[in-house]
């Protein structure tokens, strides 16, 4: 089950320098996000999402006791499901991403055996 976003935990608000609301309306909230190597987000809350990366960098994300390095090239598409997390660029160039926010909860366990 998703997490519900606290004003706290809004990318927006925890890290205005690097987020900024492009688009919204009451199904979707699209995001822009760049920064420069070194740079570390605070604590953060994303909804199920899509992120499309416009740049290639390097990311440390950390979730939890759970920690990934993740390298994407530009141009990639990811699924990404519900979550708090922090990242920091660990690479030599500049992150440049855009995040389609879904506003709506998932859908819930399909009947099974039903005509």
């Amino acid at each position: 089950m998703g997490q519900e976003r606290q004003a706290s935990d809004d990318p927006t608000v925890t890290d205005p320098d690097h987020y900024r609301v492009i688009f919204e309306n009451e199904r979707v909230r699209v995001l822009e996000y760049e920064d420069r190597p070194g740079t570390r987000t605070h604590p953060h809350h994303h909804p199920d999402s899509v992120m499309y990366t416009l740049s290639g960098f390097e990311r440390r994300i950390s979730s939890g006791d759970r920690v990934m390095e993740v390298v994407l090239a530009a141009g990639e598409t990811h699924w990404l499901p519900d979550q708090v997390h922090v990242g920091e660029n660990t690479g030599t160039t500049p992150t440049h991403a855009i995040f389609v926010e879904l506003k709506e909860a998932g859908p819930g366990p399909r009947p099974s055996g039903g005509e």
